[in-house]
């Protein structure tokens, strides 16, 4: 199931797709699926031990998500005039301004990665010499 929510974050605009797009260049298709699977998991336990909501969620849209499930789940639909939290999900320049907030939050992880550069391997053992060492 995880890798399947990984999928569907990989296409989505956000943090979790440049980083798919980030290891799918180096490993694979396949392997940045499972790596985002296993972002997400690390993501979850911290929402759920630290009581928080994700960062980059769109607001319109969880809320129509939850609205839904509860309709499905057999709750009684709101007659009225009031709007609802869903409606901005239905307002095309909200979702659009949401979505854009998301593709910055993309572009701000690429360009975060573009300066990062991985340190060397450190000696395993002390006792050890490696071939730098022996010379």
């Amino acid at each position: 199931m995880l890798v399947e929510a990984a999928w569907a974050a990989a296409k989505t605009p956000g943090p979790l797709h440049a980083f798919f797009v980030r290891i799918r260049a180096r490993r694979g298709h396949q392997v940045a699926a499972v790596a985002v699977a296993r972002k997400l998991t690390v993501l979850v336990w911290h929402m759920l031990t630290k009581q928080e909501d994700y960062l980059w969620a769109r607001s319109s849209l969880v809320a129509h998500k939850m609205r839904s499930m509860e309709l499905q789940a057999g709750k009684p639909q709101k007659k009225g005039n009031r709007r609802g939290p869903t409606y901005a999900y239905n307002v095309k320049e909200l979702r659009n301004q949401e979505m854009r907030v998301a593709e910055q939050a993309q572009k701000g992880y690429e360009h975060f990665i573009e300066a990062w550069r991985p340190r060397p391997p450190k000696e395993r053992a002390r006792g050890r010499l490696s071939p730098a060492r022996l010379e």
